[in-house]
């Protein structure tokens, strides 16, 4: 077993893990700032809410779901020259984090308009009957209420972000996919193949239990 594993670079595994750490820490940190207020504004301005409007709804969701339905690696190379403008680069951990956000911040919206709409609309009556204003209804009402669903919503994402992190490897973005492309495929070092996917597969299993025992702890059941 000892010679199966001959290929392998434990400190270079070690700095491709923390690079895919540092790729998804950033990439969820910025996609949340922005999907939040993207996925409320969705759901305020849907029909039958309080600023309902057609066509600020119409315009979000169509941007929302061109983003959703363009496959990451054509977003990849599409956003080359808006990456390189961003980050004055296209590789590395700088390199890939705009795509990232890019790919998953409409997604992450779609779920967050999503968890604001199983709120209970008595609820949300009764804090306007209080003379409750639209600001103290989204921070003491829909926010607190869809807690447990915007926990699961940023499960879903990051674990997405797991799979979109490793993808970009393909365009020299670093991490554990770089990693497996670089030696595991290029270079058929199927060892190397074998740990990166392994340690893939660890760090999604992590991200869902603890996002599964967060959502179980805020959940009202």
């Amino acid at each position: 077993m000892a010679e199966w594993f001959t290929n392998l670079d434990w400190a270079e595994i070690l700095e491709a893990s923390l690079d895919t750490l540092t790729m998804l820490g950033l990439s969820l940190g910025f996609t949340v700032l922005i999907g939040l207020p993207l996925g409320l504004l969705m759901y305020l301005t849907g029909r039958g809410q309080l600023q309902a409007h057609a066509g600020v709804y119409r315009l979000l969701s169509l941007v929302v779901n061109v983003l959703r339905s363009m496959p990451f690696i054509i977003l990849l190379i599409v956003m080359v020259p808006l990456t390189n403008l961003i980050t004055g680069t296209t590789l590395g951990i700088s390199g890939a984090v705009p795509p990232l956000v890019a790919g998953t911040a409409p997604f992450f919206g779609r779920l967050v308009e999503t968890a604001l709409r199983e709120v209970d609309r008595g609820l949300i009556e009764a804090t306007q009957a209080m003379g409750g204003n639209l600001r103290q209804l989204v921070w003491h009402t829909l926010l607190p209420e869809a807690r447990a669903g915007l926990i699961a919503a940023i499960t879903v994402t990051a674990i997405l972000l797991v799979d979109y992190t490793a993808m970009a490897g393909v365009v020299g973005g670093g991490g554990l996919g770089d990693l497996a492309i670089r030696f595991g495929y290029q270079r058929f070092q199927t060892d190397v193949m074998v740990v990166t996917v392994l340690l893939l597969i660890v760090l999604t299993q992590a991200l869902q239990s603890g996002g599964d025992r967060l959502v179980a702890h805020f959940s009202h059941r």
